[in-house]
Formats: structure tokens, sequence, C-alpha cells
């Protein structure tokens, strides 16, 4: 059950970010700090990833663990309330996501994905996000 009233359950969910959160400031302020620039958000491309790198044809994006449903991750737990809602929307953002991966590499985009979760090692997830830059094989 809810521990929250439904207006108050309302205004805090009202305040989830779709976009500029705090793991994607933090990815892109080390990035940018690295000589890196980017595309924000960029609506001509499937997904509209987070960060795009047009010259390079590489795309990232900065999952939450819980919105995306990060497979093995202890923050991506389904709510114990309300499953008949919860369970078809995070199910409905995890296809969306393999949909727009699948539609992007079509294109020729290579594409990374990054968790919420590894941002507990930014140095080395930094290291490997420019690894993935540099890659001109595009593997993720």
């Amino acid at each position: 059950m809810d521990t929250l009233s439904p207006a108050q359950r309302s205004e805090r969910m009202s305040r989830v970010r779709g976009r500029d959160t705090k793991p994607e400031l933090l990815i892109r302020k080390a990035l940018h700090a690295r000589g890196h620039r980017y595309r924000l958000h960029d609506n001509k491309l499937p997904g509209r990833p987070d960060l795009s790198f047009p010259g390079r044809k590489k795309a990232l994006f900065v999952h939450g663990c819980f919105w995306h449903m990060h497979e093995g991750c202890a923050l991506a737990r389904m709510p114990k309330s309300r499953l008949e809602f919860w369970r078809p929307k995070l199910e409905g953002n995890r296809v969306r996501d393999a949909l727009k991966l699948e539609q992007l590499r079509a294109l020729g985009w290579d594409v990374m994905v990054v968790w919420e979760c590894e941002l507990r090692e930014l140095d080395e997830l930094v290291t490997r996000i420019e690894a993935f830059l540099n890659d001109d094989k595009g593997t993720t």
C-alpha cells in the first residue's frame, strides 16, 4: 500500500525529470571537461539520445535504473503497490528502449547505454565512454 496520498504521490512524481537529470549532468560535465563536444537530445534521432556525437555517429543514453528496468540492479526493483499500473509502464519503457536502439543502429549509429548505478565509479565510467567514442569499430 502506498504511504502517500494520491495528491502527495502526484506532486512527487511531477518532480521526476526526463532530461537534464543528475546522472546525465555528471556525465556531461565530465566529458566536457575532457574536451568532448556533443549535441543534447537530438530530436532528429530515434529515441533522442541524451548525448550524440554526429561526426562520429555515436549516441549515448543515460538511463535511470528504476525507469528503464536495469536487469540485476537493486535500484530497479518493482514497486510494491499499483502493479497493474507500474508493470506495463516499466516494461513498455524497456521495449521502447530496445526498439530505439535498434533503429539507431540501423541508421549506422553506434550506441552506448550508461546506467545510473555505474556512476559510483565515475572516472572509470568516463574512461569507458571515451574508449567507446574513440573506437572506430563501434563495439559496445
